[in-house]
C-alpha cells in the first residue's frame, strides 16, 4: 500500500481510518501496483464506480395487497364520531360521538340497531368485553362507564379521573379495564368491583392512547409528552421509555400476529418489537399531518388516518405506502371537516370503518376486481436507514 519517496522512506497516504468508503476506494485504486494503468490511454476503462461494490438492497419488499375503496356511508350521529369498538361476534360495532351518544350499527347492512345515551360530555373511547356482555365507554365527562348489553343499562361508574378521558383498552386476560386521559395517568380498574387497582404514573402531559397484552410489559400507552411508556402492571412501575418520536403519540396498533407494535405521530410512524421495546425502523414515506389513528389487520395491511381526512395504507413487513386515499366530506359539510378520528378493522380483518368529522361513519373494503397487474408495487428501496 505505502507508495515509495524519493529518499526511499515509505510514505503512508493521509491516513485511511479517516477517509469515507469512496474515497478508500480510490486511495487504494491510486496506490496499487497497477496505478500507472491509469495513465495509461486506456484510462478511460479504469474508474473507481467500477471498483465499488453494488450491495443489492436488504430491505424487505413489499407484499403486495389489492387497493381499499369505500362502499358505504353511514350518518346518524349529530356530532363528530369519536371512537368505534366491535362486537367480538362480528355482528354489530359501537360508535361514541360529540353528540353524547354510543350507537349500535348492524355491520352486515349498516342499520342502526340501538342508542345508548348517559354521557353528558363527548364519548372518547370505546370497548367491547370478549368475555363478558359489557360494553366500556370513556368521554370528556371525566366519567368511565360499564353497560351491559343485556339491560342495555348503565351498571357500573368507575370515578377517579381528574380530566377528560381520552382512550380506554380491556386486557385481554384478566378482568382489568385500563383508562388514559387529560390527568396524565393510565388508570387501572377491577371491572366487577369498580376497585381503582392502581394508577401508572409517570407521563408528563395527556395520555392519549393505550393498549393491552397477555404478557408483560401488559399495558402499553402513549402521550402528548412525546413518549411511549412499557408498564410492568404487577409493580405499577415503567418497564421502559421510548422517546423516539418528536410530536405527540395519538395512535398505536399492536400487530395481532407478530410480537411488534407500531406508533403514529405527526413526525413519522415507527414500528417497536416487543417485549423490550426496539426500534425497528420507521414507515418509508411521511403523512404530513396529525395522525389520530392507526390499525393494522392479519395480512399485514396498516391503516392510519389523519386531521386533514387522508387515510394511507401500507405493507406492515417493509413500511411501504402503497396507496393514499381522501375523504369526500358528506354533502352540506364543510370542506375542513375532513377528518378521521377513529378507525377499526372488523375482526376479520377485511372490513375497515372510520369515524369522521363530518358527522358519518364510512366503511371500506378491498377492491376484488384488483390484480397485481392492474395495480403494480411501485417500490424503491430506501438508501439510508435511519436508526432512530
Amino acid at each position: 500500500m505505502a507508495m515509495v519517496a524519493a529518499g526511499g522512506e515509505p510514505v503512508e497516504p493521509q491516513s485511511l481510518k479517516k477517509l469515507s468508503l469512496k474515497s478508500l476506494k480510490r486511495s487504494q485504486d491510486l496506490f496499487a501496483p497497477s496505478h500507472s494503468l491509469l495513465f495509461s490511454p486506456d484510462a478511460e476503462r479504469f474508474s473507481t464506480s467500477a471498483l465499488m461494490e453494488r450491495l443489492p438492497s436488504r430491505w424487505p419488499k413489499p407484499e403486495w395487497h389489492a387497493p381499499w375503496k369505500n362502499y358505504r356511508v353511514i350518518s346518524g350521529h349529530l356530532g363528530w364520531v369519536r371512537s368505534i369498538a366491535f362486537d367480538p361476534g362480528n355482528e354489530w360495532f359501537c360508535t361514541g360521538s360529540a353528540d353524547r351518544t354510543i350507537k349500535i350499527w348492524d355491520l352486515a347492512s349498516g342499520t342502526l340497531k340501538l342508542t345508548l345515551t348517559g354521557h353528558i360530555e363527548q364519548v372518547r373511547g370505546l370497548a367491547v368485553s370478549q368475555r363478558h356482555t359489557y360494553l366500556f365507554s370513556a368521554g370528556d365527562d371525566k366519567q368511565v362507564k360499564c353497560w351491559d348489553l343485556e339491560q342495555n343499562k348503565v351498571i357500573r361508574s368507575y370515578h377517579g379521573h381528574l380530566s377528560g378521558v381520552y382512550c380506554l383498552a380491556l386486557h385481554p386476560t384478566i378482568d382489568v379495564l385500563l383508562t388514559g386521559g387529560r390527568d396524565s395517568v393510565c388508570r387501572v380498574w377491577d371491572i366487577r368491583t369498580k376497585a381503582h387497582v392502581s394508577a401508572l404514573t409517570g407521563h408528563d402531559n395527556t395520555v392519549c392512547s393505550v393498549f393491552a397484552r397477555p404478557t408483560d410489559p401488559q399495558v402499553i400507552t402513549g402521550s402528548h409528552d412525546t413518549t411511549i411508556k412499557l408498564w410492568d402492571l404487577v409493580a405499577g412501575k415503567t418497564m421502559c421509555t421510548l422517546t423516539h418520536h418528536k410530536k405527540s403519540v395519538r395512535a398505536m396498533a399492536l400487530h395481532p400476529k407478530e410480537k411488534s407494535f407500531a406508533s403514529a405521530s405527526a413526525d413519522n410512524i415507527k414500528k417497536f418489537s416487543l417485549p423490550k421495546g426496539e426500534f425497528l425502523h420507521n414507515m418509508l414515506s411521511q403523512q404530513k399531518t396529525i395522525l389520530n389513528a392507526m390499525a393494522v389487520n392479519e395480512d399485514g395491511v396498516l391503516a392510519t388516518a389523519g386531521d386533514n381526512g387522508s387515510m394511507w395504507f401500507w405493507d406492515w413487513k417493509s413500511g411501504h405506502n402503497f396507496q393514499q386515499e381522501e375523504t369526500i366530506v358528506q354533502p352540506g359539510s364543510l370542506e375542513s371537516e375532513a377528518c378521521i378520528y377513529a378507525l377499526s378493522y372488523d375482526n376479520s380483518g377485511s372490513r375497515l370503518v372510520t369515524c369522521e368529522a363530518d358527522k358519518t361513519i364510512k366503511m371500506w373494503k378491498e377492491d376484488l376486481t384488483a390484480t397485481p397487474e392492474t395495480h403494480p408495487v411501485n417500490f424503491k428501496p430506501p438508501k439510508d436507514i435511519r436508526r432512530y
